[in-house]
């Protein structure tokens, strides 16, 4: 098969791409159409009011009573008092916790510095108003002024996300980590995008305005970003260490690493063999209606590097549906208006019944009428009226009438205020509560405004997992250079330095401390408390544990633990304070971090003067002990020294005596008879 060009491979691209968005737009235009009404109807004045609404009160007074913004912002304030954090695990569930912590301080950093807050308040904000929401990561060289260099990793916001991001219909997870294609839409002006990519709408296919989607308007163009996920084949190789362990590096690994060759083999390991691999990856395209514009290449990781956030998502018809906090109260809001605009035209008319009379009755007498209000007169006066004999006529008197209410709108107005209540969540109770209220009701308040908010935290917790994982993706491609410094952020927000690939010596070689290269974690995520109160109920607890103990150091320990869940100003520097304490108390885990500080202080730490004084005490008592042991063994073995000269002394004695007995005895003793010779002896016969 004959291979085809580089530009006959991208006009290929390009329609299949088109024909892709034409699929995604027309099955899902509908549902972000609403997304985006939902968004506009509670956070743009007058637009509680758009469509065949408007026309019926177009020439009535048209309030805005907004009570959906109220809803909608005690839900996004939640979150923000709340954030969600990602912590790395290990995969295979080993204590690695030193990678774990410098993985945690750099994606703390790249938050910090690329302002993702932003990202994540923009794309909450639009998941609860509209429904679907989103981010994107990218990498960014660390100095902006070059284009090489070391690269850091940025989390950026995606507005509009709603009419701009658009998945494949294929992907059925939440996350869309099973999306095979991605399409980010960006808006520019016929101007901006002839001056930036030289192309000029006008010189488009015709086939392009016979798309769904329009991508090119008399005041607009249409540019996308197109991630494209591929399987390419990768030779891997296999290298056999000293010790029987296998290792396995791709292509990749060996052009990031020029010297990994020569390493491995002067450690001693060979190459046992090598096979070929399929390896995810994300190719990205920028494209137009008409072409496509740039081929960027394989991007860093293996994800596509769009986070989508959802409010409430469900999957009707094989069609993903999703809604946020304002769909379900539109109807009551817009009743709610419509009752109280016509309520202030009714009390804008008279309130009074006014006298009608004839000009001949009044003739006079105006200025008495008109000044009643003001100086109040005792009676009023009116000309009498004739008929045509000239005879007094009496006239029954006319009043005008006095706007009513009508009994079906006063009924409708408190029927309404009371589904708004139960769609919306009644915050006003809780800003109701007066100051003697027990703080158990006060949980009890604040838990079911909580549960309004539940599902909308655990979808955003959903999104920053997914985050976590494609960063870690992203991650093990560009943090690669050994040696290189980066700035990392602590648990508390303290700024430290991680070093990349550090050498450390190891017993039988030498590893690299900090390699994110061979980095096998899960992402779990932390939500903060759902409420200030949940704070104020963990301290109380504590607080009252501390009274039916009696231990000082049990004490001691809740009291800690009390003070570092107060909230108030000037706390920080408290709870700092305390959670040292406790980690030095071994009540607290501490980090890699603390514990590195800890080992520190210890071996500088100078001793205490009483601590001194008491060892020296001991060791001197000890010395007097080893000094009196010793003098006894010297005076036991006197002892038995002077115990054996007396037993030498009287075996001694004992052994003279007896020569000298024995010589006495041979001087003075008789001699003995002679012995018979037995030999000799007859032996008498019978």
């Amino acid at each position: 098969m004959a291979r085809i060009s580089n530009e006959q491979r991208l006009v290929n691209v390009h329609a299949d791409a088109l024909v892709q968005f034409d699929r995604i737009f027309s099955a899902t235009w509908d549902i972000r159409q609403q997304c985006l009404q939902d968004r506009r109807f509670y956070s743009i004045a007058g637009a509680q009011w758009e469509g065949n609404l408007a026309e019926q009160f177009a020439n009535k007074p048209k309030f805005e009573i907004n009570k959906v913004l109220l809803a909608v912002t005690r839900v996004i304030n939640e979150y923000r008092n709340n954030r969600i954090t990602v912590d790395f695990v290990s995969k295979d569930g080993s204590a690695d916790e030193r990678l774990a912590d410098t993985l945690d301080s750099l994606y703390r950093a790249d938050e910090q510095d690329s302002g993702a807050e932003e990202a994540y308040d923009c794309s909450f904000e639009e998941a609860v108003g509209g429904g679907f929401g989103a981010w994107r990561l990218r990498t960014e060289y660390e100095d902006e002024d070059e284009e090489e260099g070391p690269q850091r990793i940025r989390i950026i916001p995606i507005p509009d996300a709603d009419t701009s991001v658009f998945f494949d219909l294929d992907a059925k997870r939440q996350n869309k980590a099973d999306a095979k294609h991605c399409f980010v839409l960006h808006s520019m002006t016929q101007e901006g995008y002839e001056a930036e990519y030289g192309d000029s709408p006008s010189t488009w296919p015709a086939t392009v305005t016979e798309r769904e989607f329009d991508w090119a308007t008399p005041n607009l163009v249409y540019v996308a970003e197109y991630y494209v996920v591929e399987k390419v084949k990768t030779k891997v190789e296999i290298w056999q260490s000293i010790d029987g362990s296998e290792e396995r590096y791709t292509e990749d690994d060996f052009e990031r690493d020029e010297e990994l060759r020569d390493r491995l083999t002067a450690i001693g390991s060979r190459q046992a063999g090598e096979k070929i691999t399929k390896t995810r990856k994300v190719r990205k395209y920028i494209l137009s209606g008409g072409k496509v514009l740039e081929d960027c290449g394989y991007i860093a990781g293996k994800n596509i590097p769009v986070i989508p956030v959802y409010g409430k998502r469900w999957f009707v018809d094989g069609v993903e549906r999703y809604m946020g906090h304002v769909r379900p109260a539109k109807d009551s809001q817009r009743l709610k208006n419509m009752q109280l605009s016509k309520l202030a035209e009714i009390s804008a008319l008279s309130s009074l019944s006014k006298p009608i009379f004839t000009p001949e009755q009044m003739a006079g007498h105006q200025m008495m009428w008109s000044q009643d209000n003001i100086k109040d007169y005792p009676y009023l006066l009116m000309n009498p009226v004739t008929d045509a004999n000239g005879q007094p006529a009496i006239i029954p008197p006319s009043y005008t009438k006095v706007p009513e209410i009508p009994p079906a709108m006063a009924a409708l107005l408190q029927l309404t205020e009371q589904d708004m209540a139960e769609l919306m969540g009644n915050q006003q109770q809780a800003d109701k509560m007066v100051s003697n209220i027990s703080g158990k009701a006060v949980e009890m308040i604040q838990a079911r405004i909580d549960m309004q908010a539940y599902i909308y935290m655990s979808n955003m917790s959903k999104a920053v997992r997914r985050c976590g994982e494609v960063w870690l993706s992203m991650a093990k491609d560009v943090y690669v250079e050994d040696g290189r410094k980066m700035k990392g952020v602590g648990r508390t927000g303290e700024i430290n330095s991680v070093v990349l690939n550090k050498p450390v010596g190891v017993p039988g070689g030498v590893e690299y401390e900090n390699d994110l290269t061979a980095a096998k974690f899960d992402v779990a995520v932390d939500v903060g408390p759902s409420s200030s109160s949940r704070k104020a109920a963990v301290v109380r607890a504590l607080t009252g544990l501390m009274a039916i103990t009696t231990d000082p150091e049990t004490v001691q320990v809740l009291g800690a633990a009390a003070l570092m869940n107060m909230e108030g100003e000037g706390m920080d520097d408290l709870r700092k304070f305390y959670r040292k304490k406790l980690v030095t108390m071994g009540v607290v885990e501490p980090t890699e971090e603390e514990k590195q500080k800890l080992a520190a202080a210890e071996a500088n730490r100078e001793p205490d003067a009483n601590a001194l004084y008491l060892q020296a005490a001991a060791e001197e008592a000890q010395a007097s002990a080893v000094k009196a042991r010793a003098d006894t063994v010297y005076t036991l073995a006197r002892a038995e020294e002077t115990r054996a000269k007396t037993i030498k002394t009287i075996a001694e004695t004992d052994a003279a005596e007896q020569v000298q007995a024995l010589q006495v005895i041979d001087r003075f003793a008789p001699e003995p008879p002679p012995v018979p010779d037995v030999s000799v002896v007859a032996v008498p016969q019978p």
